[in-house]
């Protein structure tokens, strides 16, 4: 990974909104993200992001993080634009998605499905 980044921040109060943006993206989590241009971006987070020293054009040293999210549609159909790397002080507002539902019981035999729920 580069460690330049478009932008970096040493503010305190920039750092803590860091830290809980990245707090509310947990791996496997389902989440629209409302961006700062505007524009909305549904998917699953590939890692929970932690907040990491870069530098800026101009050789400043600050903290930034790097989101990456397996995009989707709206109806959970896989996005054509495939894995997005959004920088975490793109982010404005992250919306937690329900996960889907939980998966129906499997009609193999044998060998059973051991990743399937169980008929009760």
């Amino acid at each position: 990974m580069s460690r330049e980044a478009p932008r970096v921040h040493v503010e305190a109060a920039a750092l803590k909104r860091l830290e809980a943006l990245a707090l509310q993206l947990p791996q496997d989590a389902q989440v629209r993200l409302h961006l700062d241009d505007g524009s909305e971006l549904c998917g699953l987070v590939s890692a929970t992001p932690s907040v990491q020293a870069f530098y800026d054009a101009d050789g400043r040293e600050g903290m930034n993080a790097v989101l990456r999210l397996e995009s989707f549609l709206d109806d959970g159909r896989a996005h054509a634009g495939g894995d997005h790397y959004l920088w975490l002080d793109r982010i404005r507002a992250v919306e937690r998605l329900p996960n889907p539902s939980p998966p129906e019981p499997s009609t193999r035999r044998h060998p059973p499905d051991p990743n399937a729920p169980t008929r009760e």
